[in-house]
């Protein structure tokens, strides 16, 4: 005796994904300075929006310049690292900090230069695209903190 349809499509209450179960990756964008791994990426389904990854950065390994439609919230789990919007100043960043960078705002983040860092990165999937990446941070950007 097989169960009526509707008692077969069980709604999804919660779901969990276990640490170090799923891939992890290195990012193949153009842009990516040093070793960068990103794991846990994950997208929630409709109507949800969010999409996130761990990323993990050797030192001195960081993001290209890049952008995103609606925002998004770096939460720093581990290390020290460096962060700047475009026109603003580098700033260190630590563990436990929480950072958003508003819709369209250019930024980067990356580790320091004498220890690895880690993050949760939190932004909505927009028309099919999280984030948008550009150009690399230069070393010279890098380093002194010079907008670009």
């Amino acid at each position: 005796m097989t169960a009526p349809a509707a008692q077969e499509e069980r709604e999804v209450n919660m779901m969990m994904h276990r640490s170090g179960t799923g891939p992890t990756v290195r990012p193949g964008e153009a842009g990516f300075t040093g070793e960068v791994r990103v794991s846990g990426y994950f997208r929630r389904p409709s109507p949800s929006r969010l999409a996130g990854a761990e990323v993990e950065f050797a030192p001195g390994a960081r993001t290209p310049w890049k952008t995103s439609a609606v925002g998004q919230t770096i939460v720093v789990t581990q290390g020290v690292g460096r962060a700047q919007s475009h026109g603003e100043p580098v700033s260190e960043i630590r563990s436990g900090d929480v950072l958003w960078f508003a819709p369209g705002t250019r930024h980067w983040e990356g580790a320091a230069l004498d220890g690895p860092m880690t993050y949760i990165a939190l932004q909505e999937n927009h028309d099919g695209s999280d984030v948008e990446f550009g150009a690399a941070v230069m070393d010279a950007e890098y380093r002194s903190g010079g907008g670009a």
